[in-house]
């Protein structure tokens, strides 16, 4: 009976540590995603409709990021990378967000 409880219990654990581990990479890959979507921020393309870019560091893939012109607005694709895991995250910014966040200028400051 006692073979049968430790056994139990120390499947339950390792269940645990291997939720644990899942959690964290997915976590990591979420954190690459985001830094797909500041990076896209900064970058907006004053003339072009689109800007497709990969954020790679140390031989590492770390986000492949998708910048798309809408009307009135822009959509950001960024999938983030880490070991075998991908998180994706899809933001839709206005103009006037964006004018207001800084990412861009008014249309009289960029004639000046």
């Amino acid at each position: 009976m006692k073979t049968v409880f430790l056994l139990s219990i120390l499947i339950f654990s390792s269940s645990i540590f291997a939720q644990q581990k899942t959690e964290n990479d997915i976590d990591l890959a979420y954190q690459n995603a985001k830094k797909g979507i500041y990076w896209a921020l900064a970058n907006i393309p004053e003339k072009k409709q689109s800007n497709d870019n990969d954020l790679i560091a140390d031989d590492k893939l770390y986000a492949s990021v998708k910048l798309s012109k809408e009307f009135n607005g822009v959509k950001i694709e960024s999938t983030g990378y880490y070991f075998s895991n991908t998180v994706s995250i899809v933001i839709y910014k206005s103009d006037d967000s964006l004018e207001k966040e800084g990412y861009t200028k008014k249309e009289e400051e960029k004639e000046k």
